[in-house]
């Protein structure tokens, strides 16, 4: 073992954060103040079993004391900006549906289709509803320029659909992603609506799908596609949610970052493959849940055999303490499950990692909000 290597024990994370512990109560105890009494109070260097009432009613507790270890750690200072406290979500209990729809080339067959897996989740009792990645179109470089849509202006069917029907069911939809033109650019994006149809937030998706896995897959995005620039989280009717959009999921900052916004709930957007599908697409929902102890929701389209990209499918709800909650095979599918927000308190209680982090050796910088700071 090479010097100064930490060695795993079941009470401390290591025996040097341990042995550091230690040190500062030795270092402390040497001092009489620290544990009540006065060097006359001992005998043989043991303190007296008559310190006075007064002193033994002033002693701080040695080893219960969760603000010494504050003190120490400095668990605030993990986040930079500060984490946000976890705001208090419009709606405590409610339902998501998740569709898992079967994508083909006939676009207007995609909208239609989407509108009526919406309209059954809705009827079914969904408040939130979540479409997967590139629903409008075949997942290829050859499609996104060709089935890609102006957002922003009036040549979007897919988006004008989403905020109808959001508006006339009064539910908020995730609406999955497509492509989207921009200028001379084109984005993989995610547009939430509002229950009203109002487009209240975009998401660029942030991280390119660019993979090579000889004999398996390869593909690149970016050989038509441009990363979007901003994490994306909203304030909706069902709660304080972040957006990412399949291969996000792969990197745990941007979720931690959402969780250091106040988010309750992570949907991505995602069409995980036949080759890193059955490895990676349940275990990285559960992790980004668990790390972070809220709610994760995924939506993947349904499996198609003869398509140039095959999806995995397997659209999921995960707990915030990692459990499935409700999840899918790969066909056609649309899930409906009740998310619980009570479940994220109860389960930081259960698990204080908020006030357990080490901001004395590690800190999480959200840089677009120290800008912000910054800029005000």
């Amino acid at each position: 073992m090479k010097a100064g290597a930490a060695i795993a024990s079941p009470f401390c994370g290591s025996l040097s954060a341990c042995a550091a512990v230690i040190g500062y109560l030795r270092l402390h105890s040497q001092s009489p103040s620290f544990l009540g009494h006065s060097s006359k109070s001992s005998v043989l260097g043991r303190p007296s079993l008559l310190t006075s009432a007064r002193n033994r009613s002033s002693r701080p507790r040695l080893f219960s004391s969760s603000s010494m270890m504050a003190s120490l750690f400095k668990p605030e200072q993990a986040r930079v900006p500060p984490a946000l406290q976890l705001p208090t979500p419009p709606i405590t209990k409610f339902k998501i549906g998740l569709c898992q729809l079967l994508v083909t080339a006939n676009k207007e067959r995609n909208i239609a289709h989407a509108r009526q897996a919406i309209e059954d989740a809705a009827k079914r009792g969904a408040q939130l509803v979540v479409l997967p990645e590139i629903w409008n179109s075949p997942y290829s470089n050859d499609s996104f320029p060709v089935y890609a849509e102006d957002i922003d202006g009036d040549a979007s069917p897919s988006t004008a659909m989403l905020s109808e029907v959001a508006h006339i069911l009064k539910i908020t939809i995730v609406g999955g992603s497509i492509p989207e033109r921009h200028g001379d650019r084109l984005y993989n994006t995610c547009c939430v609506f509002d229950t009203d149809g109002k487009l209240i937030a975009k998401h660029r998706k942030i991280h390119l799908f660019d993979i090579d896995i000889p004999g398996k897959i390869s593909f690149q995005e970016s050989k038509t596609l441009t990363a979007g620039e901003t994490p994306t989280i909203v304030d909706t009717e069902v709660g304080r949610i972040g957006i990412g959009i399949c291969y996000d999921i792969r990197f745990q900052e941007l979720a931690m970052l959402y969780a250091a916004r106040g988010a309750h709930l992570i949907c991505y957007p995602g069409a995980f493959n036949m080759t890193t599908g059955p490895l990676h697409w349940e275990l990285l929902q559960r992790a980004r849940a668990v790390d972070n102890q809220l709610y994760v929701a995924t939506c993947s389209p349904a499996r198609d055999a003869g398509a140039g990209y095959v999806a995995w499918g397997h659209s999921t709800l995960v707990g915030p303490f990692g459990e499935v909650l409700s999840t899918t095979e790969h066909d056609e599918d649309i899930i409906i499950s009740e998310i619980d927000y009570s479940q994220i308190e109860l389960r930081r209680m259960n698990l204080p990692l908020e006030k357990q982090r080490r901001g004395d050796l590690y800190q999480l910088v959200d840089v677009q909000r120290l800008n912000d700071q910054g800029n005000t």
